[in-house]
């Protein structure tokens, strides 16, 4: 049976997402398993998720997907590449994904592989760290670059799905995984555009959830659930507004050095960062400070996240040390079964164990508890916002008939 791996971040899941898991599901041939890497409770772009990472990986279950593990915060929060790299080791790291699949606006996998080609030869790394020297920010510089390499090819890395698709299969290739990419054009709006009919972009639907407007039209009924259930519950929604003291306290406590020495602060961004959380009132105004036409909002959203979580550049190196389970359907089950007997890293169900295991799993499982801590802070009922809830948390089990915690 073709097993499928999704990288995602389902921020909220809503009915593009459902549509592009059956597409890739009937390119890989059914029946088929379907495994995600999700991010947890921070996004790549450095914002934090409009609900939590049990409630998101739930609703992912209930929606197409059999098993969902979560992407670690370090690889959750990086660059395009970081990110792509350590959700694809995942994967590879489990034996027994067999297909990738992945939205692009490109919608075939031809000239995305010969992008990636393109990218990975040492003469583009060259270019792009001239164009870099020159001033322009990393996205032109990388266009330019492959322009003067292979042509019109650059067109490719103009469009944010096509970007993490390239990054997808560059990754595959590098780390040398037998695992064959499959893509679907992506399914309705753009980033950040509200699009039409049943089908719209998660940040538009973000903008809703914060309106508290009606998105029932725009999500499974399945997932609408369970978001209903976190507003009700006082879960949710959360946005950088909700935590923003708490993080600007955490900015100024840190040093201009240790701006410096954070994950995609070179090039002076980090004392731009420094400069501007020392005295800046709202993250909007330390965000539009440190900005230049160099610095995108994301990136310095990703360093301010970094910032106020302490992590360090080395912290995603490589590839995940462990997968730890967030939510599994009642087939996903025997699918997890095949998971554990194949996988070269361990399958993490108890939080409270992995915090006992010595090196890099248990202080990852640390920094994953402190962001938790951080990320529960945004929750509108108080007594919601306990600590160290992360060490509690088992994985979601959804059945037809019924949703347990734990039980693995």
């Amino acid at each position: 049976m073709p097993v499928l791996g999704i990288v995602c971040e389902y921020n909220p899941f809503h009915e593009g997402h459902s549509r592009m898991i059956r597409a890739v599901k009937t390119k890989a041939g059914e029946p088929c398993g379907v495994i995600c890497v999700m991010g947890g409770n921070f996004m790549q772009r450095g914002e934090p998720a409009v609900f939590s990472k049990h409630a998101r990986a739930e609703a992912a279950v209930l929606c197409g997907a059999d098993v969902v593990f979560e992407l670690p915060l370090p690889w959750a929060v990086s660059s395009a590449e970081g990110f792509a790299r350590g959700a694809v080791g995942l994967l590879g790291s489990l034996g027994t994904v067999t297909h990738i699949g992945f939205g692009s606006e490109s919608g075939e996998v031809g000239p995305l592989a010969e992008a990636a080609e393109a990218l990975a030869e040492p003469s583009t790394d060259a270019k792009i760290k001239y164009w870099l020297d020159e001033g322009l920010p990393f996205a032109p510089a990388r266009q330019k670059a492959l322009r003067e390499v292979a042509g019109d090819l650059a067109l490719i890395v103009e469009k944010p799905n096509n970007i993490l698709a390239v990054e997808y299969i560059k990754a595959l290739n590098s780390q040398k995984l037998p695992i064959s990419p499959l893509t679907v054009g992506r399914f309705g709006a753009e980033h950040d555009e509200p699009g039409g009919g049943r089908i719209c972009s998660a940040a538009y639907l973000r903008s809703l959830i914060f309106k508290k407007s009606d998105i029932s039209g725009y999500v499974p009924k399945a997932a609408a659930e369970i978001y209903d259930r976190e507003i009700r519950e006082g879960r949710g929604p959360v946005g950088f507004y909700e935590i923003e003291a708490a993080v600007i306290s955490r900015l100024r406590t840190r040093s201009a050095r240790e701006f410096n020495d954070l994950p995609d602060a070179s090039g002076g961004l980090g004392l731009r960062m420094h400069k501007a959380a020392v005295s800046g009132p709202t993250i909007e105004a330390i965000l539009s400070e440190a900005k230049t036409k160099r610095y995108t909002a994301a990136r310095i959203r990703r360093v301010m996240i970094c910032a106020a979580l302490g992590i360090k550049p080395e912290m995603s190196a490589g590839t995940p040390p462990y997968a730890r389970l967030l939510a599994c359907s009642g087939p996903g089950r025997e699918l997890l079964r095949a998971i554990k007997e194949k996988s070269v890293i361990p399958i993490i169900t108890k939080p409270a164990k992995a915090g006992k295991t010595a090196g890099s799993i248990s202080k990852l499982f640390y920094l994953e508890a402190a962001a938790t801590d951080l990320y529960v802070l945004g929750f509108p009922a108080r007594e919601q916002r306990r600590g160290a809830s992360e060490w509690r948390a088992s994985p979601v089990i959804v059945s037809s008939r019924r949703k347990t915690p734990g039980g693995l």
